[in-house]
């Protein structure tokens, strides 16, 4: 979170635009920037159990980062345009490399949504979210500050959001998510979707793309921000 709040700051002062594809070790339970943790998850489950948190910069409902791979677009606020332009840019993209990789991939209705208090990420899709089979298997969330923009998403590949309704209190929403390896005709690991989402992008997106190469900068930013990331204080301020 760290770097990516860097990535952030970067393109809003110098102009930078990123993707960035990774995953999480250890598996973590992260929450959007606004959600009401305190009221909506077990604190004590979570602290008996030891289950790493950690509370996003961008907004949304809670994720469970395990097997599934989670992007990252930074970016000046103008690149994309408005933020339900968006939206949708960069979620048709993602609909097109799944659809690559085999996966009937489609965009949810943009009239739906979500509140808040509705739990998990992946429990409910939000408009324009990118679906398959009727069912969501991205989530993402988005955030501008500063003149730039920072999206992050979650591509579930084997991994289902359980975890997030086991730690939710009282009656949690029955989950509306799918993984992705649950539809495709084969297994696609995390390094053929990071592909297909980078070439898909390479070529849908504005302005040439090229590997980012030194990342010193981005990390020698990203240090001044691990301490708010790692503190109870961000994670459980509401």
């Amino acid at each position: 979170m760290a770097i990516d709040q860097a990535l952030l700051e970067l393109a809003g002062e110098e102009g930078l635009a990123v993707l960035r594809t990774y995953r999480w070790e250890p598996h973590t339970l992260s929450f959007g920037r606004n959600e009401p943790t305190g009221r909506r998850y077990d604190r004590a489950v979570i602290s008996r159990e030891r289950i790493p948190v950690v509370r996003r910069p961008t907004g949304g409902r809670a994720v469970w980062h395990a097997r599934e791979l989670t992007y990252a677009v930074a970016a000046p606020a103008d690149r994309f345009g408005s933020l339900p332009a968006a939206y949708r840019t960069i979620h048709e993209t993602i609909a097109r490399a799944l659809r690559a990789l085999g996966a009937d991939a489609t965009l949810a209705d943009t009239r739906g949504g979500a509140a808040l208090d509705a739990g998990a990420c992946f429990a409910i899709p939000a408009g324009g979210e990118v679906m398959v089979a009727g069912r969501k298997v991205v989530g993402s969330a988005q955030v501008r500050d500063a003149g730039a923009m920072l999206q992050h998403g979650s591509v579930l590949l084997d991994d289902d959001q359980t975890c997030v309704a086991a730690l939710t209190l009282g009656a949690a929403p029955a989950g509306g998510e799918v993984p992705l390896n649950r539809v495709l005709g084969r297994p696609a690991t995390f390094a053929d979707v990071a592909a297909a989402v980078a070439d898909a992008a390479s070529r849908d997106w504005p302005g040439r793309w090229a590997p980012l190469g030194d990342p010193s900068a981005v990390l020698a930013r990203a240090d001044r921000h691990l301490e708010r990331f790692a503190s109870d204080d961000w994670t459980w301020r509401r």
